[in-house]
């Protein structure tokens, strides 16, 4: 099938690695010119070698959300307008809700949520013009079913659905979607990362963790990356033109709500 993608041009945030990468990946595939945005040049790097077709890197840190007009009007110099945006940021660290600092909040708050918001709004000048857009949220399924000890995450991405849901009804008549990709347990080095800290807080072995984990999972394995990432390039494509403001599941049936 045939997405419609050639002569697009994507930027994918956090693109280096992780889902951000197995996207760009996705939507390399389907013609799309990729442009990769992260903090590590050598990270990058990795991820531009893995595309099927020629990217451009961008070294950059999303934290600060001031940046985000002055470095999109850069990428939309060097490469042109933007149809399709990732929004794909690192997941915060693993924290009950009680008594984290304010600063904590803060901190993730302005990289998670404002920082995601501030580049959207930069890019949807060139989506606008074009009569044609593409907007992606990476969250997470603790949207829907809260996490245990990623209060963080929880919370601050699901601020982001609200305004996902609203900014979708707002851009649906001038052709652009809008849309949020919630990957449940896919084999990422973030995943990793939680499963040893699991362990190492509970006294247990990575084994039994993920053991454990499998078992609450209806098809019994980790989702795939490239899995991920093609969920990702479908809402980005032109098949996917009457879908707009949904969250989709890529997590194997873990959550049971329907």
């Amino acid at each position: 099938m045939d997405f419609g993608l050639k002569g697009k041009t994507a930027l994918v945030i956090g693109g280096g690695s992780g889902l951000g990468a197995a996207s760009a990946r996705a939507l390399s595939a389907e013609g799309a010119h990729v442009v990769l945005a992260g903090r590590r040049p050598d990270v990058l790097a990795a991820s531009a070698a893995q595309m099927a077709n020629p990217t451009t890197q961008i070294v950059w840190d999303v934290s600060d959300p001031a940046a985000a007009g002055q470095r999109i009007a850069e990428i939309r110099a060097k490469v042109g307008p933007i149809h399709i945006l990732v929004n794909n940021t690192g997941g915060p660290p693993p924290s009950p809700a009680a008594g984290q600092p304010l600063e904590l909040w803060t901190t993730h708050f302005q990289g998670l949520v404002l920082s995601l918001i501030a580049i959207t709004d930069a890019v949807l000048s060139d989506m606008v013009a074009a009569g044609w857009g593409r907007i992606v949220t990476i969250a997470s399924s603790g949207v829907i079913a809260p996490i245990p000890n990623l209060a963080l995450s929880n919370a601050l991405r699901s601020s982001l659905v609200g305004w996902s849901k609203t900014l979708s009804r707002e851009l649906a008549p001038k052709g652009i979607t809008v849309n949020m990709a919630l990957p449940g347990r896919i084999a990422t080095d973030r995943l990793r990362s939680l499963d040893e800290g699991k362990a190492g807080r509970e006294s247990r072995t990575l084994e039994d963790v993920v053991k454990e984990n499998l078992a609450a999972i209806p098809m019994g394995r980790y989702g795939e990356p490239d899995e991920f990432g093609a969920a990702v390039a479908f809402l980005a494509s032109r098949q996917a033109s009457y879908i707009t403001g949904s969250m989709i599941r890529i997590d194997g049936g873990v959550i049971a709500s329907v």
